[in-house]
């Protein structure tokens, strides 16, 4: 069977930043082939997979996402360093020292580089500890013999060149695994390897399900326009953020009440809840107060379904993020549970 743990490896190793998605898009799409599935691309470029269940005119909606954060070069400065304009919500913070490529639009290039504070030096800048990290102050030093703009600009390096950040992927014998991305490349993981198995062993879910794979949840939408008619539920696979008064934790599957746009579908979670009850899956209910997800999306954009939001626990969303094998076990089962149930009633 599919390894979770191997999967993301994979997924996170693609650069894949919003509005940057090709290449995992194809990778997903070839996988899935392989598979005998006939996956369909929207305009969009995200990818959904069409599985016939017993009942038709009722169907499921299932989503994870695979755009992450990342950037895009803003400007060139006089030196040589390159300006960042962010994609997706995180801190300059979450950021500093880190290594990153930058995709050349026109030559289709990649360099590398490390994003730094301008004033990094201790020895040569008075205020290298306090200085604010943001745009004015942050810079891609690139690895190449530049002085210059117009050096960079003869390396093919210009304005709206995406800029994707090194993964740093780690796999601990502990059952850890480190690395950004994790949102929400777990979650497709995670989606990936239940339609491995309902392939391998001929699985019949009880109603038609579409699973999506989108590819602009980090800037606010993702799979919210392209359910087919007879969607009644609609369930986003998202990660579960951990934090102060927060329930979430590396080791069970989370689900969540509230985010940002609102509560979730009582009834959905409720049932959620029950299968976790009674097939013994450890999980964790909680609210995301700065959070918003593809199936609020979709509630935003009118949809009349049932949603609901479950993940797998990831301790510093937004930056050099951890689970653990146990959390993406939690939310494999519950997510196997939920898609094999019979649906609620209003």
């Amino acid at each position: 069977m599919l390894d979770i743990i191997e999967t993301i490896q994979q997924l996170t190793n693609i650069p894949s930043p919003t509005g940057y998605t090709a290449e995992i898009i194809g990778f997903l799409d070839e996988n899935l082939k392989k598979k005998g599935y006939q996956p369909e691309r929207n305009h969009k470029g995200s990818l959904m997979v069409t599985v016939k269940g017993n009942e038709d005119h009722k169907r499921r909606f299932v989503t994870a996402h695979i755009d992450t954060l990342g950037a895009m070069v803003r400007a060139i400065k006089p030196d040589g360093r390159l300006k960042i304009e962010l994609i997706g919500g995180f801190t300059y913070h979450s950021i500093d020292g880190e290594y990153c490529t930058i995709h050349s639009a026109a030559t289709g290039k990649e360099w590398t580089g490390t994003i730094l504070l301008h004033q990094t030096s201790v020895h040569v800048y008075k205020d290298a500890r306090t200085a604010e990290r943001s745009q004015d102050n942050m810079e891609i030093r690139l690895d190449a013999e530049v002085h210059s703009a117009k050096d960079v600009a003869s390396l093919g390096i210009g304005v709206g060149d995406f800029i994707s950040f090194a993964p740093r992927t780690e796999i601990t014998p502990s059952g850890y695994i480190k690395s950004r991305h994790l949102d929400d490349k777990a979650s497709a993981a995670i989606l990936l390897q239940f339609l491995h198995r309902i392939a391998d062993e001929n699985l019949m879910l009880p109603y038609t399900t579409c699973f999506f794979f989108s590819n602009n949840e980090e800037i606010g939408y993702g799979g919210n326009s392209n359910m087919p008619p007879h969607t009644m539920e609609y369930l986003a696979v998202d990660m579960g953020a951990m934090g102060d008064d927060q329930q979430t934790d590396e080791y069970t599957v989370s689900i969540c009440v509230k985010d940002g746009s609102g509560p979730y579908h009582f009834g959905l979670r409720q049932q959620l809840v029950g299968l976790c009850e009674s097939k013994a899956i450890p999980y964790k209910l909680d609210i995301y107060p700065f959070y918003g997800s593809d199936a609020s999306a979709a509630m935003k954009a009118g949809w009349d379904v049932r949603h609901a939001l479950i993940g797998p626990g990831i301790d510093a969303s937004h930056a050099y993020e951890r689970t653990h094998r146990k959390s993406l076990d939690a939310c494999a089962s519950l997510l196997e549970a939920y898609l094999s149930a019979p649906m609620i009633e209003n």
